[in-house]
Protein backbone atom coordinates (compact mmCIF):
# COMPACT_ATOMS: atom_id res chain seq x y z
CA UNK A 1 0.00 0.00 0.00
CA UNK A 2 3.01 2.26 0.45
CA UNK A 3 4.62 1.46 -2.20
CA UNK A 4 1.82 2.33 -4.11
CA UNK A 5 1.10 5.51 -2.80
CA UNK A 6 4.68 6.71 -3.42
CA UNK A 7 4.62 5.57 -6.80
CA UNK A 8 1.42 7.36 -7.18
CA UNK A 9 2.65 10.69 -5.72
CA UNK A 10 5.59 10.54 -8.14
CA UNK A 11 3.50 10.28 -11.47
CA UNK A 12 1.74 13.34 -9.92
CA UNK A 13 5.31 15.19 -9.85
CA UNK A 14 6.15 13.85 -13.10
CA UNK A 15 2.84 15.42 -14.26
CA UNK A 16 3.63 18.39 -12.59
CA UNK A 17 6.99 19.45 -13.84
CA UNK A 18 6.22 18.38 -17.57
CA UNK A 19 3.37 20.83 -17.09
CA UNK A 20 5.75 23.81 -15.61
CA UNK A 21 7.90 22.99 -18.47
CA UNK A 22 5.46 23.48 -21.13
CA UNK A 23 4.51 26.77 -19.64
CA UNK A 24 8.42 27.92 -19.55
CA UNK A 25 8.31 26.47 -23.16
CA UNK A 26 5.83 28.65 -24.56
CA UNK A 27 6.65 31.82 -22.75
CA UNK A 28 10.44 31.72 -24.00
CA UNK A 29 8.76 31.50 -27.23
CA UNK A 30 6.31 34.26 -26.41
CA UNK A 31 9.63 36.48 -25.31
CA UNK A 32 11.77 35.87 -28.09
CA UNK A 33 9.01 36.38 -30.85
CA UNK A 34 8.43 39.54 -29.13
CA UNK A 35 12.01 40.28 -28.64
CA UNK A 36 12.45 39.92 -32.59
CA UNK A 37 9.99 41.71 -33.55
CA UNK A 38 10.73 44.52 -30.94
CA UNK A 39 14.29 44.22 -32.49
CA UNK A 40 13.31 44.73 -36.51
CA UNK A 41 12.68 48.52 -36.93
CA UNK A 42 9.51 49.53 -38.91
CA UNK A 43 10.79 53.95 -39.21
CA UNK A 44 10.38 55.76 -41.92
CA UNK A 45 13.36 57.38 -41.08
CA UNK A 46 15.27 54.34 -40.90
CA UNK A 47 17.39 54.05 -44.12
CA UNK A 48 20.14 51.82 -45.31
CA UNK A 49 23.23 53.85 -46.20
CA UNK A 50 25.36 53.44 -48.78
CA UNK A 51 29.14 53.80 -49.44
CA UNK A 52 28.54 55.13 -53.15
CA UNK A 53 25.75 57.71 -54.88
CA UNK A 54 26.72 56.57 -58.06
CA UNK A 55 28.68 53.21 -59.07
CA UNK A 56 30.76 54.59 -61.32
CA UNK A 57 32.02 51.81 -63.91
CA UNK A 58 33.91 53.87 -66.29
CA UNK A 59 34.64 53.31 -70.14
CA UNK A 60 32.94 49.55 -70.86
CA UNK A 61 33.73 48.24 -74.37
CA UNK A 62 29.52 47.33 -75.56
CA UNK A 63 29.31 43.53 -75.77
CA UNK A 64 31.71 42.55 -73.29
CA UNK A 65 31.45 41.83 -70.35
CA UNK A 66 32.59 44.40 -67.37
CA UNK A 67 35.12 43.58 -64.74
CA UNK A 68 32.81 43.41 -60.84
CA UNK A 69 32.09 46.21 -59.39
CA UNK A 70 30.48 46.49 -55.94
CA UNK A 71 29.85 49.11 -53.02
CA UNK A 72 28.51 48.54 -49.28
CA UNK A 73 24.67 48.89 -47.98
CA UNK A 74 25.09 50.09 -44.33
CA UNK A 75 22.85 49.72 -41.79
CA UNK A 76 23.88 52.24 -38.93
CA UNK A 77 20.94 52.17 -36.53
CA UNK A 78 20.63 49.86 -33.22
CA UNK A 79 17.81 47.12 -34.87
CA UNK A 80 17.52 44.84 -37.67
CA UNK A 81 16.67 46.62 -40.94
CA UNK A 82 14.70 44.88 -43.14
CA UNK A 83 14.44 46.23 -46.82
CA UNK A 84 11.71 44.45 -48.46
CA UNK A 85 12.65 45.08 -52.17
CA UNK A 86 15.95 45.56 -54.01
CA UNK A 87 15.52 46.39 -58.05
CA UNK A 88 16.50 47.86 -61.05
CA UNK A 89 14.59 50.67 -61.90
CA UNK A 90 14.41 49.94 -65.71
CA UNK A 91 13.78 46.06 -65.17
CA UNK A 92 15.49 43.21 -66.42
CA UNK A 93 17.30 44.70 -69.81
CA UNK A 94 19.94 42.31 -69.75
CA UNK A 95 22.93 45.04 -69.12
CA UNK A 96 23.07 45.18 -65.30
CA UNK A 97 23.42 41.68 -63.66
CA UNK A 98 23.47 41.81 -59.37
CA UNK A 99 24.86 39.69 -56.87
CA UNK A 100 23.46 41.00 -53.30
CA UNK A 101 24.70 39.46 -50.00
CA UNK A 102 26.30 36.45 -52.20
CA UNK A 103 22.62 35.79 -53.82
CA UNK A 104 22.62 36.65 -57.68
CA UNK A 105 19.05 37.49 -58.92
CA UNK A 106 16.99 40.58 -60.65
CA UNK A 107 15.10 41.30 -57.65
CA UNK A 108 15.40 40.90 -54.06
CA UNK A 109 13.01 40.53 -51.22
CA UNK A 110 12.70 41.03 -47.39
CA UNK A 111 17.32 41.76 -47.02
CA UNK A 112 18.35 41.97 -43.73
CA UNK A 113 21.16 43.69 -41.83
CA UNK A 114 21.65 43.36 -38.66
CA UNK A 115 22.43 46.05 -36.43
CA UNK A 116 25.18 48.42 -37.25
CA UNK A 117 26.05 45.58 -39.58
CA UNK A 118 26.47 46.17 -43.62
CA UNK A 119 26.30 43.68 -47.06
CA UNK A 120 28.17 44.02 -50.54
CA UNK A 121 26.19 44.07 -53.52
CA UNK A 122 28.49 43.42 -56.36
CA UNK A 123 27.25 44.43 -60.24
CA UNK A 124 28.88 43.13 -63.33
CA UNK A 125 27.32 44.67 -66.80
CA UNK A 126 27.36 43.78 -70.72
CA UNK A 127 26.15 47.17 -73.01
CA UNK A 128 24.76 47.13 -76.02
CA UNK A 129 26.53 48.74 -79.30
CA UNK A 130 25.52 52.13 -79.64
CA UNK A 131 26.64 52.75 -83.06
CA UNK A 132 28.47 56.03 -82.09
CA UNK A 133 32.31 56.29 -82.62
CA UNK A 134 32.40 58.26 -78.64
CA UNK A 135 31.30 56.86 -75.27
CA UNK A 136 27.52 56.43 -74.43
CA UNK A 137 26.65 56.78 -70.81
CA UNK A 138 24.51 54.33 -69.90
CA UNK A 139 22.72 54.35 -66.49
CA UNK A 140 19.72 52.50 -64.00
CA UNK A 141 19.06 52.79 -60.71
CA UNK A 142 19.08 50.33 -58.05
CA UNK A 143 16.32 50.80 -55.58
CA UNK A 144 15.94 50.07 -52.25
CA UNK A 145 12.79 50.11 -50.59
CA UNK A 146 12.40 50.28 -46.70
CA UNK A 147 9.53 50.99 -44.29
CA UNK A 148 8.24 52.24 -46.99
CA UNK A 149 10.63 54.52 -47.95
CA UNK A 150 12.84 54.08 -51.82
CA UNK A 151 16.30 54.89 -51.60
CA UNK A 152 18.54 54.63 -54.88
CA UNK A 153 22.44 54.08 -55.90
CA UNK A 154 22.93 54.78 -59.36
CA UNK A 155 24.62 52.59 -61.44
CA UNK A 156 26.73 54.42 -64.51
CA UNK A 157 28.74 52.44 -67.56
CA UNK A 158 30.47 54.45 -70.30
CA UNK A 159 29.41 52.36 -73.68
CA UNK A 160 32.03 52.62 -76.14
CA UNK A 161 32.11 50.90 -79.39
CA UNK A 162 35.01 49.33 -80.40
CA UNK A 163 36.32 47.70 -83.71
CA UNK A 164 38.08 44.04 -82.46
CA UNK A 165 40.56 43.21 -84.60
CA UNK A 166 41.98 39.06 -83.96
CA UNK A 167 45.31 38.31 -85.03
CA UNK A 168 45.43 40.45 -88.05
CA UNK A 169 48.59 40.04 -90.70
CA UNK A 170 48.46 43.13 -93.03
CA UNK A 171 49.75 42.32 -96.42
CA UNK A 172 49.38 45.03 -98.33
CA UNK A 173 49.04 49.22 -97.65
CA UNK A 174 46.47 49.70 -95.10
CA UNK A 175 45.10 52.82 -93.34
CA UNK A 176 43.30 52.99 -90.29
CA UNK A 177 41.14 55.86 -89.80
CA UNK A 178 40.02 57.89 -86.48
CA UNK A 179 36.65 56.81 -84.98
CA UNK A 180 35.86 53.56 -83.23
CA UNK A 181 38.83 52.43 -81.00
CA UNK A 182 40.33 48.99 -82.06
CA UNK A 183 40.82 46.55 -79.77
CA UNK A 184 43.33 44.04 -80.75
CA UNK A 185 43.98 40.64 -79.61
CA UNK A 186 46.55 38.20 -79.66
CA UNK A 187 48.69 39.72 -82.57
CA UNK A 188 48.86 42.60 -85.57
CA UNK A 189 51.47 42.13 -87.58
CA UNK A 190 52.21 44.63 -90.18
CA UNK A 191 54.10 42.14 -93.15
CA UNK A 192 57.15 42.86 -95.07
CA UNK A 193 56.93 45.13 -98.01
CA UNK A 194 53.35 46.41 -96.43
CA UNK A 195 52.70 50.31 -94.74
CA UNK A 196 50.17 50.33 -92.20
CA UNK A 197 49.41 54.05 -91.82
CA UNK A 198 47.38 54.88 -88.88
CA UNK A 199 45.50 58.53 -88.75
CA UNK A 200 45.57 61.31 -86.65
CA UNK A 201 43.24 60.58 -83.16
CA UNK A 202 42.79 56.67 -83.45
CA UNK A 203 43.30 54.58 -80.05
CA UNK A 204 44.85 51.12 -80.57
CA UNK A 205 43.98 48.79 -76.84
CA UNK A 206 45.30 45.41 -76.69
CA UNK A 207 44.52 42.25 -74.96
CA UNK A 208 46.50 41.10 -72.61
CA UNK A 209 49.12 39.63 -74.01
CA UNK A 210 48.90 41.18 -77.40
CA UNK A 211 51.98 42.42 -79.51
CA UNK A 212 52.08 45.07 -82.29
CA UNK A 213 55.05 43.22 -84.75
CA UNK A 214 56.41 44.96 -87.38
CA UNK A 215 58.02 43.64 -90.12
CA UNK A 216 57.25 46.98 -93.32
CA UNK A 217 56.35 50.17 -92.48
CA UNK A 218 54.63 51.48 -89.45
CA UNK A 219 52.99 55.37 -89.91
CA UNK A 220 51.81 56.21 -87.23
CA UNK A 221 50.79 60.27 -87.92
CA UNK A 222 49.35 61.68 -85.05
CA UNK A 223 49.16 65.70 -83.57
CA UNK A 224 49.43 67.56 -81.62
CA UNK A 225 45.77 68.17 -81.10
CA UNK A 226 44.91 64.76 -82.21
CA UNK A 227 47.60 62.20 -80.78
CA UNK A 228 47.40 58.23 -81.23
CA UNK A 229 47.24 56.18 -77.94
CA UNK A 230 48.34 52.23 -77.99
CA UNK A 231 47.78 50.91 -74.38
CA UNK A 232 46.33 47.90 -72.78
CA UNK A 233 42.65 47.48 -72.77
CA UNK A 234 41.78 47.77 -68.89
CA UNK A 235 39.83 50.74 -68.91
CA UNK A 236 38.51 50.45 -65.37
CA UNK A 237 40.56 51.31 -61.85
CA UNK A 238 42.62 48.33 -59.96
CA UNK A 239 41.26 49.50 -56.61
CA UNK A 240 39.34 52.38 -55.13
CA UNK A 241 40.74 55.71 -57.43
CA UNK A 242 43.65 53.57 -59.10
CA UNK A 243 43.50 53.80 -62.60
CA UNK A 244 44.53 50.81 -64.45
CA UNK A 245 46.38 53.18 -66.88
CA UNK A 246 49.20 53.04 -63.97
CA UNK A 247 49.82 48.85 -64.26
CA UNK A 248 52.37 48.24 -66.62
CA UNK A 249 52.52 44.59 -68.35
CA UNK A 250 49.11 44.71 -69.58
CA UNK A 251 49.99 43.62 -73.16
CA UNK A 252 53.22 42.82 -74.40
CA UNK A 253 54.09 45.55 -76.58
CA UNK A 254 55.98 46.61 -80.22
CA UNK A 255 58.48 44.98 -82.07
CA UNK A 256 60.57 45.81 -85.28
CA UNK A 257 61.99 43.23 -86.90
CA UNK A 258 64.65 43.39 -89.11
CA UNK A 259 62.61 43.83 -92.15
CA UNK A 260 61.39 46.67 -90.97
CA UNK A 261 61.73 49.61 -93.16
CA UNK A 262 61.31 53.79 -92.63
CA UNK A 263 58.63 53.80 -89.75
CA UNK A 264 57.58 57.07 -88.60
CA UNK A 265 56.00 57.46 -84.65
CA UNK A 266 54.98 61.01 -84.44
CA UNK A 267 52.88 62.38 -81.29
CA UNK A 268 51.86 58.89 -80.25
CA UNK A 269 51.53 57.50 -77.03
CA UNK A 270 53.20 53.96 -76.50
CA UNK A 271 52.47 52.67 -72.62
CA UNK A 272 51.73 50.02 -69.78
CA UNK A 273 54.24 47.68 -71.82
CA UNK A 274 55.77 44.12 -70.77
CA UNK A 275 58.79 44.39 -73.15
CA UNK A 276 58.43 48.15 -74.60
CA UNK A 277 59.55 49.21 -78.01
CA UNK A 278 62.46 46.91 -79.04
CA UNK A 279 64.29 48.13 -82.78
CA UNK A 280 65.55 44.63 -83.53
CA UNK A 281 68.82 44.11 -86.29
CA UNK A 282 67.29 46.60 -89.10
CA UNK A 283 70.31 46.35 -91.35
CA UNK A 284 69.73 49.29 -93.56
CA UNK A 285 71.55 52.15 -92.65
CA UNK A 286 71.00 55.31 -94.64
CA UNK A 287 68.25 56.39 -93.02
CA UNK A 288 66.89 55.83 -89.53
CA UNK A 289 64.81 52.51 -89.25
CA UNK A 290 62.41 53.92 -86.70
CA UNK A 291 61.72 57.90 -86.28
CA UNK A 292 60.17 59.05 -82.99
CA UNK A 293 58.71 62.57 -82.91
CA UNK A 294 57.43 64.71 -79.98
CA UNK A 295 56.02 60.80 -78.70
CA UNK A 296 55.57 59.37 -75.38
CA UNK A 297 57.14 55.56 -74.53
CA UNK A 298 56.64 54.94 -70.85
CA UNK A 299 55.91 52.06 -68.18
CA UNK A 300 57.33 49.27 -68.80
CA UNK A 301 57.79 45.71 -67.22
CA UNK A 302 61.39 45.68 -68.76
CA UNK A 303 62.82 48.30 -70.55
CA UNK A 304 61.09 51.19 -72.50
CA UNK A 305 63.11 51.09 -75.68
CA UNK A 306 65.53 48.40 -76.81
CA UNK A 307 68.00 49.54 -79.57
CA UNK A 308 69.74 46.64 -81.30
CA UNK A 309 72.22 47.17 -84.37
CA UNK A 310 69.88 49.23 -85.58
CA UNK A 311 69.97 53.24 -86.12
CA UNK A 312 66.91 54.96 -84.31
CA UNK A 313 66.15 58.64 -84.08
CA UNK A 314 64.30 60.38 -81.97
CA UNK A 315 62.86 63.95 -81.42
CA UNK A 316 61.60 65.84 -78.02
CA UNK A 317 60.32 61.87 -76.61
CA UNK A 318 59.57 61.28 -72.81
CA UNK A 319 60.70 57.77 -72.44
CA UNK A 320 59.96 56.86 -68.66
CA UNK A 321 59.75 54.57 -66.09
CA UNK A 322 60.74 50.96 -66.41
CA UNK A 323 61.59 48.14 -64.36
CA UNK A 324 64.80 46.98 -65.75
CA UNK A 325 66.41 50.54 -67.39
CA UNK A 326 64.71 53.01 -69.96
CA UNK A 327 67.17 52.86 -72.86
CA UNK A 328 69.11 50.11 -73.83
CA UNK A 329 71.44 50.34 -76.60
CA UNK A 330 73.53 47.60 -78.33
CA UNK A 331 75.14 48.61 -81.47
CA UNK A 332 73.53 50.90 -84.17
CA UNK A 333 73.94 54.96 -85.05
CA UNK A 334 71.09 56.34 -83.08
CA UNK A 335 70.37 60.28 -82.51
CA UNK A 336 68.23 61.57 -79.48
CA UNK A 337 67.72 65.57 -78.97
CA UNK A 338 65.13 67.30 -76.79
CA UNK A 339 64.09 63.83 -75.04
CA UNK A 340 63.65 63.33 -71.64
CA UNK A 341 64.66 60.49 -70.19
CA UNK A 342 62.95 59.67 -66.57
CA UNK A 343 62.90 56.37 -64.02
CA UNK A 344 60.16 56.49 -61.25
CA UNK A 345 58.75 53.47 -61.94
CA UNK A 346 56.01 52.73 -59.45
CA UNK A 347 56.22 48.76 -58.90
CA UNK A 348 60.26 47.98 -57.97
CA UNK A 349 62.95 50.17 -57.55
CA UNK A 350 65.14 50.44 -60.77
CA UNK A 351 66.74 47.44 -61.72
CA UNK A 352 69.42 49.24 -63.89
CA UNK A 353 70.74 52.70 -65.12
CA UNK A 354 68.17 55.19 -66.65
CA UNK A 355 70.43 53.97 -69.87
CA UNK A 356 72.75 51.17 -70.62
CA UNK A 357 75.34 50.79 -73.14
CA UNK A 358 76.45 47.86 -74.53
CA UNK A 359 78.52 46.82 -77.87
CA UNK A 360 80.39 50.12 -76.71
CA UNK A 361 83.86 48.81 -77.93
CA UNK A 362 86.67 46.27 -77.73
CA UNK A 363 86.16 45.90 -74.05
CA UNK A 364 82.24 45.14 -74.45
CA UNK A 365 82.10 43.31 -77.64
CA UNK A 366 79.14 41.17 -78.51
CA UNK A 367 80.97 39.00 -81.22
CA UNK A 368 78.89 40.39 -83.49
CA UNK A 369 81.24 41.50 -86.18
CA UNK A 370 78.88 44.55 -86.21
CA UNK A 371 79.80 48.30 -85.84
CA UNK A 372 79.96 49.54 -82.19
CA UNK A 373 77.08 51.70 -80.67
CA UNK A 374 77.22 55.05 -81.68
CA UNK A 375 74.77 57.77 -80.26
CA UNK A 376 74.26 61.60 -80.00
CA UNK A 377 72.38 62.99 -76.87
CA UNK A 378 71.77 67.08 -77.52
CA UNK A 379 69.65 69.14 -75.12
CA UNK A 380 67.68 66.23 -73.26
CA UNK A 381 67.27 65.80 -69.76
CA UNK A 382 68.68 62.65 -67.70
CA UNK A 383 67.37 62.06 -64.37
CA UNK A 384 65.42 60.16 -62.25
CA UNK A 385 65.68 56.92 -59.55
CA UNK A 386 69.38 55.26 -59.63
CA UNK A 387 72.16 55.55 -61.69
CA UNK A 388 71.51 57.76 -65.15
CA UNK A 389 73.89 55.65 -67.28
CA UNK A 390 75.29 52.29 -66.91
CA UNK A 391 78.63 53.29 -68.15
CA UNK A 392 80.57 56.93 -66.15
CA UNK A 393 83.92 56.90 -68.46
CA UNK A 394 82.98 56.79 -72.19
CA UNK A 395 86.38 57.76 -73.11
CA UNK A 396 86.86 56.19 -76.57
CA UNK A 397 83.28 55.82 -77.27
CA UNK A 398 80.98 56.84 -80.22
CA UNK A 399 78.76 58.04 -77.21
CA UNK A 400 78.41 61.58 -77.36
CA UNK A 401 76.36 63.76 -74.39
CA UNK A 402 75.91 67.55 -75.79
CA UNK A 403 74.04 69.89 -73.15
CA UNK A 404 72.21 67.23 -71.50
CA UNK A 405 71.06 67.41 -68.01
CA UNK A 406 72.68 64.91 -65.66
CA UNK A 407 72.31 63.13 -62.07
CA UNK A 408 75.49 62.04 -62.12
CA UNK A 409 78.40 64.56 -60.31
CA UNK A 410 81.04 64.88 -62.97
CA UNK A 411 83.42 67.01 -65.21
CA UNK A 412 83.05 67.74 -69.10
CA UNK A 413 85.42 65.63 -71.40
CA UNK A 414 85.41 64.81 -74.73
CA UNK A 415 82.58 62.75 -74.61
CA UNK A 416 80.33 64.73 -72.37
CA UNK A 417 80.26 68.42 -73.55
CA UNK A 418 78.66 71.52 -72.07
CA UNK A 419 76.50 69.33 -69.79
CA UNK A 420 74.66 70.36 -66.32
CA UNK A 421 75.85 68.86 -63.36
CA UNK A 422 74.48 66.94 -60.54
CA UNK A 423 71.10 68.89 -61.52
CA UNK A 424 67.79 68.49 -60.29
CA UNK A 425 65.21 69.27 -63.44
CA UNK A 426 62.17 69.62 -60.67
CA UNK A 427 59.78 67.43 -62.60
CA UNK A 428 56.15 67.85 -61.42
CA UNK A 429 56.00 64.34 -60.52
CA UNK A 430 54.99 62.70 -57.42
CA UNK A 431 55.48 59.11 -57.71
CA UNK A 432 54.38 57.98 -54.24
CA UNK A 433 50.54 59.95 -55.44
CA UNK A 434 50.45 58.42 -59.02
CA UNK A 435 51.77 61.69 -60.78
CA UNK A 436 53.66 61.13 -63.51
CA UNK A 437 54.32 64.52 -65.06
CA UNK A 438 57.93 65.68 -66.70
CA UNK A 439 57.15 69.21 -67.47
CA UNK A 440 59.50 71.48 -65.53
CA UNK A 441 58.33 73.59 -62.49
CA UNK A 442 59.05 77.19 -62.62
CA UNK A 443 62.12 77.00 -60.65
CA UNK A 444 63.97 74.19 -63.26
CA UNK A 445 67.41 74.86 -64.31
CA UNK A 446 66.13 73.11 -67.34
CA UNK A 447 64.34 76.10 -68.59
CA UNK A 448 66.45 78.23 -71.20
CA UNK A 449 69.44 75.98 -70.79
CA UNK A 450 69.00 74.50 -74.05
CA UNK A 451 71.50 75.26 -77.18
CA UNK A 452 69.82 76.65 -80.12
CA UNK A 453 72.60 75.48 -82.38
CA UNK A 454 71.96 71.84 -81.31
CA UNK A 455 68.39 71.62 -82.07
CA UNK A 456 67.04 69.78 -85.16
CA UNK A 457 64.70 71.11 -87.02
CA UNK A 458 61.58 68.20 -85.93
CA UNK A 459 62.11 69.58 -82.30
CA UNK A 460 60.96 72.79 -83.57
CA UNK A 461 57.76 72.58 -81.57
CA UNK A 462 56.96 70.13 -78.34
CA UNK A 463 54.73 67.45 -77.81
CA UNK A 464 51.99 70.12 -76.66
CA UNK A 465 52.57 72.35 -80.01
CA UNK A 466 53.94 74.58 -78.18
CA UNK A 467 56.98 76.35 -79.98
CA UNK A 468 61.09 76.22 -78.64
CA UNK A 469 61.24 79.71 -79.80
CA UNK A 470 65.17 81.00 -79.80
CA UNK A 471 66.55 79.89 -75.89
CA UNK A 472 64.87 76.41 -76.39
CA UNK A 473 64.59 74.56 -72.70
CA UNK A 474 66.05 71.20 -72.22
CA UNK A 475 63.59 67.96 -72.49
CA UNK A 476 60.97 67.44 -74.05
CA UNK A 477 58.33 69.80 -73.10
CA UNK A 478 58.27 73.30 -73.39
CA UNK A 479 58.47 75.44 -69.96
CA UNK A 480 54.67 76.64 -69.28
CA UNK A 481 54.57 79.17 -66.17
CA UNK A 482 52.68 76.98 -63.44
CA UNK A 483 48.78 77.18 -63.70
CA UNK A 484 48.84 77.85 -67.39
Amino acid sequence: MLRYYVELKSIGMTARLKHILSVIAVAMTMALTACIEDGVTTSPSDQPSFSVDTLKMGLVFTEAGTPTHSFTVYNRHDKVLNISSISLREGDRGIFRLNVDGFMGERFSNVEIRPNDSIFVFVEATLPPNGDVVPITIEDHLDFMTNGVMTSVVLSADGQDVERKRGVTITSDERWEAGKPYQIFDSLVVAQGATLTIDAGATLYFHDGATLRVDGTLKSNGTAQFPINMTGDRTDNVVSDIPFDLMSGQWEGVYFGSTSRESVISHTSIRNTTSGVVVDSVGDTSVPAVKFINSILRNSMSSVLTVIHSNVKAVGCEIADAANGILRLRGGNSVFNHCTFANYYLFSAPGDAIICYSHLNADSDDASGLPYTTVDFANCIIYGNGADMSHGDLTGTGVMIRNCLLKSAGVDDDNFIACLWECDPLYYTVRNEYIFDYRLKDESPAIGAGNLDLMLPEASIDIYGLPRGYNPDLGAYVYTPEGQ
